[in-house]
C-alpha cells in the first residue's frame, strides 16, 4: 500500500455519517470526523435494517480525531468511538470546542444513558481530550525521522466554528511531501454570523463534499424577504406557523433574520407614526398594523402559561414602538432579568443550560430542492366558530398585514436554546456585520419577542393552547427532519388543521417524516409519526436560499481558487447524482489533468 492512503468509513455513498481515515504510514493515521448516519443512510445496505452505529474499523493506528464542525452527521458516533477504545486527542476549532460538549452530551443521552452522573463523567472525558486550535495555526501531530505531520484549520463558513482541514505530510527519508485537504462542509456566501471560506493555497489531494454539487442555490441576499412574504401569507390562514429547525446553525440564522424583520417593521411603523398628527394615533396603537383596542392585552386570550408570568412593563418609545404583552414563564430572551444580563444577551443559566429536557435530534445543515412557495391541498383558511374570535390580535384591522412587533416567536427546543446562548458567548467569532448589529444596541439572538420554552410541561401547555386557539405565532422547534424532538408533538396536534402551516427551510433526507410531509403534504397525503398515521391538511411551504452548504458554483470556486490545483480529487458527502454533476463541472473548469474519484 502506498502512503498517504485514505479510507472512507462514512459519507462516501451518501450525505451523512462523515468519517474519513488518513493513513499516513503503516502505524500512524488520522481520523477526520465520526458522524451519525441518518435517514436511509442509517441502515446497512442489504442488511435488513441493521444498524451502522458500531465502529467497525480498527483504532490502533489512529493518533487523533479532527472535527470539522459539530453537526451530528459529523460527530454523532464519537460516543461509540470512545466506547470502542479510542483514547487520542480530539482536535477542533476554538468555537467548536465550546459547542461540541453540548452536542455530545445530547448524543450520549440518546445512545447510552440519561443518568446525570454518567453523563457528567462522559463530558469530563470529552473536555479533557479537546484540543482547541486557532484558525490558520499549524499544529504538529507527528514528528519523527520517518514522518512529520502537521495540521491547520481554516474557516469553512458552514456554521460557527466550522473548518476545513489542511494536512502537511513530509517523509524525510523518502524526500517526499504531500498536502491533503479535507473540505468538511463548505458554506455559502451571505450567511449571518459567518465569514465566507477562502480557498487553500494548494492541495495535492482534495477530499471534497458534494451535497449540492448538482444545483445552484436561490438568491441568499433576498431570502429574508422571501421568509417574510411566506410567513405573511401563511398567517393569513389565521393559525400558527411551525418551522422544524436544526438546533445549531439554522435556528440561529432564523432568529437573526426574524429579528431583522421585526426591527425593520418596528422602525418603519415608528417613522410613519411620527409623521402623523398626534391626535390621529390611537393611544392603544403605537405602530401601523398594531392591534385595535378591541384586541388589546386585556381582551385577547393569553398564552397557556401566561397568567402565571410576571407582567413585563413596556419599553420606552426609543426602545420600541409597540407595547410588550406579558409572556409565559419560559424565558423571555433579553427582557427577563435585564439587570443581571450581560450586554446584549442573557446568561446561560437563564437560557436553561444543562436542562434535562433536550431535543431528540440535531441534523446535517443542508437543504432539499424547494417546492413551490405555496402548494396546498383543498380549501384553506376557513373560519370556524372555535377559531374566529382570538385570531385578530397580530393583524391590522384589515387583516392584510401581520403586526410583527407583537408576533410571538417561540423557540421550543432546550438544546437549540443552549446553542443560541453559546452563540451569544462566541461573538468574537461573528462576522463584522453581526458584530455591528450588536454594537448598535440590537440583540439579534435575544430580542424582545423571543420566548424560549424549557420545561416539558410548558411545552405541552403551549402545544395545547396553540392547537385550541390557533393563535398567530411562529414556533421554531427541534428537530429539523421531524424524526424526533418537540416538533413531532406540534405536528401530531396541528397537521390535520387547515389553519396551520409548516415551513421547511432545511434539507429533508429521504426516509424521514419531514421528507414525507414536504413531498406528500401538498398533495393531500399523510405521514406516519411514531407509528400513527396523520392526514396532512396544514399548508406546506419550503424556502430556498437557507442552505448552509456551498452550491455547485461555490464548490468549483473553492477548487479553482487555489494557486496550485490538486492532482487528485475525491468527491464525497453527496448523493450519486450530485457527485456526478460536480465531477462534470470540475472537469470543465480544471484544464489541468487530475484524477477524479467518486
Amino acid at each position: 500500500m502506498g502512503y498517504p492512503h485514505i479510507e472512507h468509513h462514512g459519507a462516501k455513498d451518501g450525505v451523512t455519517g462523515s468519517c474519513h481515515q488518513l493513513d499516513m504510514n503503516a502505524t500512524t493515521s488520522l481520523l477526520v470526523d465520526c458522524g451519525l448516519f441518518q435517514g436511509d443512510d442509517a441502515s446497512i445496505p442489504s442488511g435488513e435494517g441493521g444498524s451502522r452505529l458500531p465502529i467497525d474499523f480498527p483504532l490502533d493506528s489512529i493518533k487523533a480525531l479532527v472535527v470539522t464542525h459539530v453537526h451530528i452527521d459529523h460527530v454523532g458516533r464519537i460516543p461509540y468511538l470512545l466506547a470502542a477504545g479510542f483514547a487520542g486527542p480530539i482536535l477542533c476549532s476554538e468555537a467548536s470546542a465550546k459547542l461540541l460538549p453540548i452536542v455530545l452530551e445530547d448524543a450520549f443521552k440518546l445512545s447510552f444513558s440519561r443518568d446525570q452522573q454518567r453523563i457528567e463523567r462522559y463530558i469530563d472525558i470529552v473536555e479533557s481530550r479537546l484540543v482547541a486550535l486557532p484558525y490558520q495555526h499549524w499544529f504538529t501531530l507527528v514528528d519523527t525521522e520517518e514522518l512529520s505531520a502537521r495540521i491547520r484549520l481554516q474557516r469553512a463558513g458552514h456554521i460557527l466554528g466550522s473548518a476545513y482541514v489542511e494536512i502537511d505530510l513530509n517523509y524525510p527519508q523518502a524526500g517526499q511531501s504531500k498536502r491533503i485537504v479535507f473540505s468538511g462542509d463548505l458554506g455559502a456566501p451571505h450567511a449571518p454570523f459567518l465569514m465566507p471560506p477562502q480557498s487553500p493555497e494548494r492541495a495535492d489531494i482534495l477530499v471534497l463534499e458534494s451535497t449540492y454539487g448538482d444545483r445552484l442555490h436561490e438568491d441568499r441576499q433576498t431570502r429574508r424577504q422571501r421568509l417574510e412574504a411566506v410567513i405573511e401569507q401563511a398567517l393569513q390562514d389565521q393559525g400558527t406557523v411551525l418551522i422544524p429547525a436544526f438546533s445549531i446553525g439554522r435556528t440561529q440564522e432564523l432568529l437573526y433574520e426574524l429579528e431583522e424583520i421585526i426591527h425593520t417593521r418596528s422602525v418603519g411603523a415608528s417613522s410613519l407614526t411620527n409623521m402623523l398628527p398626534s391626535e390621529t394615533v390611537p393611544a392603544s396603537s403605537a405602530s401601523v398594523g398594531a392591534s385595535s383596542p378591541a384586541n388589546s392585552t386585556t381582551d385577547r386570550p393569553p398564552l397557556a402559561t401566561e397568567m402565571s408570568a410576571t407582567p413585563i412593563p413596556p419599553l420606552s418609545t426609543e426602545e420600541r414602538a409597540a407595547p410588550i404583552h406579558p409572556l409565559p414563564p419560559g424565558e423571555r430572551a433579553g427582557v427577563r432579568g435585564r439587570e443581571t444580563m450581560p450586554e446584549n444577551g442573557i446568561t446561560s443559566e437563564s437560557a436553561g443550560l444543562r436542562s434535562k429536557e433536550t431535543s431528540l435530534a440535531i441534523s446535517s445543515d443542508a437543504e432539499q430542492p424547494p417546492l413551490p412557495l405555496r402548494e396546498r391541498a383543498g380549501e384553506r383558511g376557513q373560519k370556524t366558530a372555535q377559531n374566529e374570535a382570538p385570531l385578530a390580535e397580530n393583524h391590522s384591522p384589515d387583516q392584510s398585514t401581520t403586526n410583527w412587533p407583537e408576533l410571538p416567536i417561540i423557540l421550543d427546543s432546550p438544546l437549540a436554546s443552549r446553542f443560541t446562548a453559546a452563540y451569544r458567548e462566541l461573538k468574537p467569532f461573528w462576522n463584522q456585520g453581526a458584530r455591528d448589529r450588536v454594537q448598535s444596541g440590537r440583540r439579534p439572538l435575544a430580542f424582545e419577542q423571543l420566548i424560549t420554552i424549557d420545561s416539558h410541561s410548558d411545552h405541552q401547555r403551549i402545544v395545547n393552547h396553540l392547537t385550541q386557539t390557533a393563535r398567530p405565532a411562529i414556533v421554531i422547534a427541534g428537530g429539523g427532519m421531524c424524526s424526533g424532538g418537540r416538533i413531532v408533538n406540534y405536528l401530531k396536534a396541528m397537521l390535520g388543521d387547515k389553519r396551520h402551516n409548516v415551513l421547511f427551510v432545511g434539507y429533508q433526507a429521504k426516509g424521514t417524516p419531514g421528507h414525507a410531509i414536504q413531498t406528500y403534504g401538498p398533495k393531500g397525503g399523510y405521514v406516519n409519526l411514531d407509528g400513527e398515521r396523520f392526514d396532512i391538511r396544514a399548508g406546506i411551504s419550503s424556502i430556498g436560499g437557507y442552505s448552509a452548504h456551498a452550491d455547485q458554483n461555490g464548490l468549483v470556486d473553492f477548487v479553482t481558487g487555489m494557486q496550485q490545483w490538486p492532482t487528485e480529487i475525491r468527491v464525497v458527502h453527496g448523493e450519486q447524482r450530485a457527485k456526478e454533476a460536480l465531477a462534470e463541472a470540475l472537469k470543465q473548469h480544471l484544464p489541468a489533468p487530475f484524477e477524479l474519484k467518486l
